[in-house]
C-alpha cells in the first residue's frame, strides 16, 4: 500500500473515531498508561465538568472532577493486571453508574498503553430494585404481623370452647361473659382477614392505605383484644391523649400499640399488677406515642438486641421473639424511630416517633 494511501485510510479512520465521539450519548474517557487524559466524549463534559483544555492533564490534577475517590486507584489496577474493571459507583449528586474501565494494548509490544472508561448511568435500574427489596420487606413484615396479631385472639377462642366443652351454664351472667368473649375474638380475627384481603387489592401492593385516625378508638380496640390478659393479670392502663387525630395506616398503628401493651402485660414483675401509661404529643416534625410500665426491665446491654428478629430475653416467657422486630420495621419503613429507656427491675418506657406527613 503507497503511504499516501495509508496516511488516507488513516485520516479516514480519525475521522470516523471523531464522528463517534462526537455523537454518542455514553460518558467515555480515554486515558493513557501515563494517567494523562487524551480524549473525552460530551456526555462526559456534562457528567463531570470537563473542559477541552483538560485535554492532556494528568487525572490526580482533574481527579475531584469525577467525584469518587478511586478512579485513579482503579484505572492503575487495570493497567498493571491488564483485565477488564466493572463496578457500579455513585456520584455526588446521588446517581448511580455502571463504570467499566477496559485496557487497550499496542499490539506489537503486548503492553497496556492506557483504558477506555465507560460510564452508564443505571440510577433508575438501582431504585427499582431497591422498591422491590422494600417490597419484599414490607410484605414479609405484613406477614409477620397478621400470624404474630392472630396468636391472641385465636388462644382466647381456643380456651373458651374449652370451658364450653364442659361448662353448664345456669348462671345467665357467666354465659354472656363466655359469649362476648367468642365474639370479640372472632370479630378481631375476621378484621384481621380483612384488612389482609383489603391490603392485597391495593394497587401498591402490601402496602397499607394512610387514613386520618382516632388514637383513642384504636387504644379501645386494643383494651377490647388484651381483654382476656389485662383481666387475668389485674393490669391498670392509664392514659394521656394529647394528640388524638393523626394521618397514618390503621393497621400498622394498632400493630404497635398492640405489641408495646401487650409486652407491657406479658413481663410483669411477680405478684405485681401491671401498670401501664400511655401517652401521645407532638415534637417538631413527630408523633410521639410512649407506652411506660412497671415490668421487670431490660438491663442496657440487651436494649438494641430486642429489636433483632426472633430475639426473647426471658426463656420462660411465652413468646416467638418477633413483636418488637416488627414494631421497628412498621416504624422505620415509614420514615419514622423507636428507643427505649429502660433498667433492670424498674421498668420502661418505649417511644415510637412517628413522622408527621
Amino acid at each position: 500500500m503507497q503511504p499516501s494511501q495509508k496516511k488516507k485510510n488513516l485520516n479516514e479512520l480519525n475521522d470516523e473515531l471523531e464522528n463517534y465521539f462526537r455523537n454518542t450519548i455514553i460518558p467515555q474517557l480515554f486515558v493513557d498508561a501515563d494517567l494523562v487524559l487524551q480524549k473525552f466524549t460530551p456526555p462526559a463534559m456534562k457528567q463531570f465538568n470537563l473542559k477541552k483544555d483538560d485535554i492532556g492533564k494528568s487525572i490526580n490534577d482533574i481527579k475531584e472532577n469525577f467525584r469518587f475517590h478511586s478512579i485513579i486507584e482503579n484505572i492503575q489496577q487495570v493497567i498493571d493486571s491488564n483485565e477488564i474493571l466493572e463496578k457500579e459507583i455513585q456520584t455526588t449528586d446521588f446517581r448511580w453508574y455502571q463504570m467499566n474501565i477496559i485496557p487497550y494494548e499496542n499490539r506489537r509490544t503486548k503492553k497496556t498503553n492506557g483504558v477506555i472508561i465507560t460510564f452508564i448511568d443505571i440510577t433508575r435500574r438501582i431504585r427499582d430494585l431497591k422498591e422491590q427489596e422494600k417490597l419484599i420487606s414490607d410484605h414479609e413484615t405484613l406477614l409477620d404481623t397478621i400470624s404474630h396479631d392472630i396468636k391472641t385472639p385465636l388462644t382466647s377462642l381456643i380456651l373458651a370452647i374449652e370451658v364450653f366443652k364442659d361448662a353448664s351454664f345456669t348462671d345467665k351472667k357467666e354465659f354472656q361473659s363466655f359469649y362476648t368473649l367468642v365474639e370479640s375474638g372472632i370479630k378481631t380475627l375476621q378484621n384481621l382477614i380483612i384488612e389482609l384481603t383489603d391490603t392485597r387489592r391495593e394497587q401498591h401492593k402490601y402496602r397499607s392505605e394512610e387514613q386520618l385516625l382516632d388514637f383513642e378508638s384504636i387504644l379501645e380496640d386494643v383494651r377490647l383484644t388484651l381483654a382476656d390478659n389485662i383481666k387475668s393479670s389485674g393490669a391498670i392502663i392509664l392514659s394521656e391523649i394529647t394528640v388524638s387525630e393523626f394521618t397514618f395506616s390503621r393497621r400498622k398503628i394498632r400493630s404497635i400499640v398492640f405489641n408495646l401493651v401487650s409486652n407491657a402485660i406479658k413481663f410483669k414483675k411477680p405478684r405485681t399488677k401491671p401498670e401501664i401509661f400511655i401517652k401521645t404529643e407532638r415534637e417538631g416534625s413527630y408523633i410521639i406515642i410512649s407506652v411506660k410500665d412497671n415490668g421487670i426491665g431490660i438491663e442496657p446491654e440487651k436494649q438494641k438486641a430486642i429489636f433483632s428478629k426472633y430475639y426473647r430475653t426471658e426463656n420462660e416467657i411465652e413468646g416467638s421473639g418477633i413483636g418488637l422486630y416488627l414494631v421497628k420495621e412498621i416504624i422505620e419503613n415509614s420514615g419514622g424511630k423507636i428507643s427505649v429507656e429502660s433498667s433492670k427491675g424498674k421498668g420502661s418506657e418505649f417511644k415510637v416517633f412517628l413522622k408527621e406527613n
